[in-house]
């Protein structure tokens, strides 16, 4: 009998953990990151002009920058905060434009910072759980919240909220929610698709560059 009723609490327990997984605020989550999902990946290339805030609401700290990024595949070549980065799928080359200086490097795939230039459309993708967190309207547009929060608890940040204009499926704004206090902030201003690269963009050039002294860090 003993055994009966501790299988029984067991099974009990895991239909439980199964029903609260499977909550309607899940399943549109999920529903929503699909599609998302789904259409990111029918482009052969993202061209965006965004705009990064970080934020620290209790240092009354609020910093924004304007930037663009061409996404292709995991390539992709971002421009923002006076830096240029250049990433062909293997090699890291981010030229400081103030400076005139390059550094060479190989980014390491466990590397803690979340909001990468290679994931941004993509994030949500692999790492999170998740869940639907209601709807606003922005400039006219429906737009989704889907709130991710990180499987492993050790990330320097508690939850990442996705913005998704409902119409579109594109990702609209994203909003990183560090432990520290410090938000990260991108949103989307303007998103074109399938735009024309060619592999050349997503290298930097150090022989058309003489006068940049050139840091090689792998």
């Amino acid at each position: 009998m003993k055994k009966f009723i501790k299988l029984l609490s067991i099974t009990l327990l895991f239909t439980s953990a199964t029903t609260r997984a499977q909550s309607p605020e899940v399943l549109q989550g999920k529903e929503i990151l699909d599609k998302v999902s789904e259409v990111t990946k029918s482009y052969n290339s993202i061209k965006a002009h965004f705009t990064f805030t970080l934020e620290n609401k209790q240092a009354d700290i609020e910093d924004s920058y304007d930037g663009t990024i061409l996404i292709s595949g995991n390539k992709y070549k971002a421009d923002v905060m006076n830096a240029e980065s250049y990433f062909d799928g293997e090699t890291l080359w981010t030229y400081l434009t103030e400076v005139g200086e390059v550094n060479i490097s190989t980014p390491d795939p466990n590397d803690e910072m979340s909001l990468s230039p290679s994931n941004i459309f993509s994030i949500h993708e692999d790492g999170f759980r998740y869940i639907f967190a209601g709807n606003e309207v922005k400039d006219g547009k429906q737009i989704q919240i889907v709130d991710l929060f990180p499987e492993d608890r050790n990330k320097p940040f508690s939850r990442i909220k996705l913005y998704v204009n409902k119409a579109s499926k594109h990702i609209s704004k994203i909003i990183q929610i560090g432990k520290d206090g410090n938000n990260y902030i991108i949103e989307i201003n303007k998103m074109e698709t399938n735009v024309p690269v060619d592999a050349s963009q997503f290298v930097f050039k150090t022989e058309e560059h003489p006068e940049v002294d050139v840091i090689d860090l792998r």
